[in-house]
């Protein structure tokens, strides 16, 4: 293309308002852009991490409520044990085995209550008090929290 189509195609799209001009005459390809100051600029905006991020907020506001009320609950009927690790909470040895503590079960200082698993390790958790188990928070299979309450012990 020569410098004089070029120039009245420049001029056509300063005149005509049009933002881009792509035009192809055989091999060669010429685009166009109209860029100023004054207009906006287009934006990406990712609406799926927005509507992910409110909804991680909920969750976690829904967590913090759950063990608000658990804490609350415990205070009421007894005091707590609490998860020592994040993990995976277990009632039992091994899935057909009988659980180590169910409600009403006195307990003694050094009893095994539950396992907790972290990094494939099963860490017997222990009673530090004597008592009796007046609830228990937690399911079965169920991911636990650093200091989450997992008993309550009357």
């Amino acid at each position: 293309m020569d410098l004089r189509k070029l120039k009245k195609l420049i001029d056509l799209v300063e005149e005509s308002g049009i933002s881009e001009l792509e035009l192809t005459e055989g091999e060669e390809k010429v685009k166009i852009c109209r860029s100023t100051s004054a207009s906006p600029q287009p934006q990406l905006i990712n609406t799926q991490s927005k509507e992910l991020n409110t909804e991680e907020t909920t969750k976690s506001e829904e967590k913090n409520i759950i063990k608000e009320d658990k804490e609350a609950l415990s205070t009421k009927e007894g005091n707590t044990i609490n998860s020592p690790m994040v993990g995976t909470f277990y009632r039992a040895a091994s899935p057909d085995a009988d659980p180590f503590v169910d409600v009403g079960a006195s307990v003694k200082k050094g009893d095994i209550l539950c396992i907790v698993e972290a990094m494939k390790l099963l860490n017997e958790i222990e009673c530090d008090q004597g008592g009796i188990i007046k609830k228990i928070l937690v399911e079965n299979g169920q991911p636990v929290e650093f200091g989450e309450p997992l008993f309550v012990i009357g």
